[in-house]
C-alpha cells in the first residue's frame, strides 16, 4: 500500500462528481469533505483494505477499482458478502460500532480516499445532508445484502448466477465500468462460488450451462451479456430505478 498525503485527486475536481449518478454537493459540504479527506491510498490487487476485527482509524471511499467484502469461518470457508465499486464507502461499520465484522480486499489495483473515522460525528452534528448520505449508504449496503441473501436462500444455482451477473453489470455501468452490455470481470470463479454459496465445481458447471445457452459470454476476463431479457426472466431480476446517489 502507498499512502499519499499530498493526494492528486482534489475533491473539487473529483472525477466521480462528474458522473450523473451522484448527487451534487452543496458548497459548504464540499468544503467540509475537502478538509475531511486526509489522503489517498493506493492498494494493489489482492491486498487487504480493512481487516475483520482490526480497528483502523480510517474509513474510505473507493475512488478507482474493484474490491469485495467477505467474512470467513474459523476453518477458512469464506462468504463473499458483496462487491464494492467507485463511490462506495468502506469502513462505516467501524466508525459507528468500533469494530468490523467483515474484511474488505482489493480485486484490482485501487485508489481510496482516506478519512479520519473520529471526525464522522462532526458530519452528523454539523452537516445533515452528508449525514443523510452516510445513512443512505448504510441502508443501501443492507439492501444489497438482502438481495444476495434472497438468492442464496431461495434461487437455484442458475438463477443465482443470472442475478449476480446482472447486478454486477448494472453497478459497473453506472460508474462507467460497463458499456454495450459488456464489462471487465476482475473476479474469478472462486469469488463467484463464495458469493453464490455453491461449490466451485457447481459454479463452473452453471457458468458453462448458461454460456452454452447463449445468456452470456466470458472471454479474456470480460463478460458480455448476450440475452439480457432471458437473464432477467431467469433470475426474476428488476433493474434498480436510477436515482441520484450520495457521495462522500
Amino acid at each position: 500500500m502507498t499512502d499519499s498525503m499530498n493526494f492528486q485527486t482534489k475533491c473539487h475536481a473529483c472525477p466521480l462528481r462528474q458522473k450523473n449518478v451522484f448527487r451534487p454537493f452543496e458548497d459548504k459540504e464540499l468544503d467540509f469533505v475537502t478538509k475531511f479527506k486526509t489522503g489517498e491510498l493506493q492498494v494493489e490487487a489482492g491486498s487487504t483494505i480493512i481487516l475483520e476485527d482490526n480497528k483502523t482509524p480510517h474509513i474510505y471511499t473507493l475512488l478507482k477499482g474493484w474490491a469485495f467484502r467477505h467474512t470467513s469461518l474459523a476453518d477458512g470457508r469464506r462468504q463473499v458478502l458483496n462487491f464494492a465499486l467507485p463511490g462506495d464507502l468502506l469502513g462505516l461499520q467501524l466508525a459507528v460500532l468500533n469494530e468490523m465484522q467483515h474484511t474488505v480486499t482489493a480485486l484490482t489495483d485501487t485508489t481510496l480516499c482516506v478519512f479520519q473515522k473520529d471526525k464522522v460525528w462532526s458530519v452528523f452534528k454539523d452537516y445533515p445532508g452528508l449525514a443523510f448520505s452516510m445513512t443512505w449508504m448504510a441502508s443501501r449496503e443492507e439492501q444489497l445484502i438482502d438481495g444476495h441473501l434472497l438468492s442464496v436462500g431461495h434461487r437455484n444455482a442458475q438463477e443465482r448466477l443470472a442475478y449476480l451477473l446482472l447486478h454486477l453489470h448494472d453497478r459497473a455501468e453506472i460508474v462507467g465500468y460497463a458499456q454495450n452490455q459488456s464489462f471487465d470481470a476482475p473476479f474469478t470463479q472462486a469469488h463467484l462460488s463464495d458469493a453464490l454459496g455453491i461449490t466451485p465445481v457447481h459454479t463452473n458447471r452453471t457458468i458453462r450451462t448458461l454460456q452454452s445457452e447463449n445468456y452470456f459470454s466470458w472471454k479474456q476476463n470480460r463478460i458480455r451479456i448476450l440475452d439480457r431479457e432471458g437473464l432477467e426472466d431467469l433470475a426474476a431480476y428488476e433493474r434498480d430505478v436510477k436515482t441520484l446517489r450520495p457521495l462522500i
